[in-house]
């Protein structure tokens, strides 16, 4: 942006600290200050850019937590309070959360359109700590649903990609399901899910719910974690990295049956 301003237009004065409050904490951002010659205005272009409002700012999820809590919440207070308690320092003030949701508006999404014969769902639990001595933390069940992924270069970008949070007593998969028909234009007969996950008891339940409807993956992440909690000192190890690593599995699967009866305890064999 710095190359290719007209320089004729943009004189570059300095640099100028700004901060954005985000989850992690403030974070500080040097960012080019200029004279626009022809307004006689002086500008930040990367604020300009971003559509950034300057020192203070909060970033888009902090914003969306904050109003999350407030409206489920009881009050704007337990809304700062519960962010300050999850994240371990003060982010936002009841009143900042106040002033912000009196200038959102709600706007209905429409259905989105299900391009493929397949919808793909991300499923995990995010175990959340409750405020108060004795209270017991809860385990939030969150689905991100999507329409596949596309590669520029070494990222990956996920397409129409859209959250699910269950709330309320209704079985998680039936929720889902409701949720789907709701903000897709999801047809149950027509189309079918790929869903991943860790393996939790409730997220395998989806096998029951949607039968031959839905292929149920476990999560490369959490094979990895289980084969390197077993596996690390063993011989076969690098092995098995390698095979999971290039997608081999017929070569993942030979590994580990070669290795049933070389583990050093019972526990280790049941779980291998």
């Amino acid at each position: 942006m710095a190359e290719e301003r007209n320089k004729k237009r943009y004189r570059l004065l300095d640099k100028r600290t700004t901060t954005i409050i985000s989850l992690f904490g403030e974070i500080k951002v040097k960012r080019n200050y200029y004279r626009d010659r022809e307004k006689g205005e002086y500008v930040y272009l990367l604020d300009r850019s971003l559509e950034f409002e300057g020192t203070g700012s909060f970033s888009p999820l902090i914003e969306e937590a904050a109003l999350e809590l407030a409206i489920t919440g009881p009050s704007y207070r337990k809304a700062e309070h519960t962010l300050e308690t999850l994240l371990g320092y003060r982010v936002i003030s009841h009143e900042a959360i106040r002033q912000h949701l009196l200038q959102i508006e709600s706007i209905p999404k429409e259905r989105q359109p299900v391009n493929y014969p397949v919808l793909f769902v991300e499923v995990d639990g995010l175990y959340v700590k409750r405020q108060g001595k004795g209270k017991r933390g809860k385990e939030e069940k969150i689905a991100a649903v999507h329409q596949g992924w596309e590669i520029n270069g070494k990222r990956v970008s996920l397409k129409d990609k859209r959250h699910f949070i269950h709330r309320g007593n209704q079985p998680f998969w039936e929720a889902f399901e409701d949720f789907l028909i709701e903000n897709f234009e999801y047809d149950p007969t027509v189309h079918k899910l790929v869903i991943n996950g860790d393996g939790a008891g409730w997220i395998t339940a989806c096998r029951d719910h949607f039968k031959g409807r839905a292929f149920f993956s476990i999560d490369r992440f959490h094979v990895a974690r289980d084969i390197r909690s077993l596996f690390r000192k063993h011989p076969r190890y690098r092995q098995m990295q390698k095979a999971l690593a290039s997608y081999d599995s017929q070569k993942l699967l030979t590994e580990l049956n070669s290795a049933v009866g070389t583990l050093e305890t019972e526990d280790q064999e049941e779980r291998l």
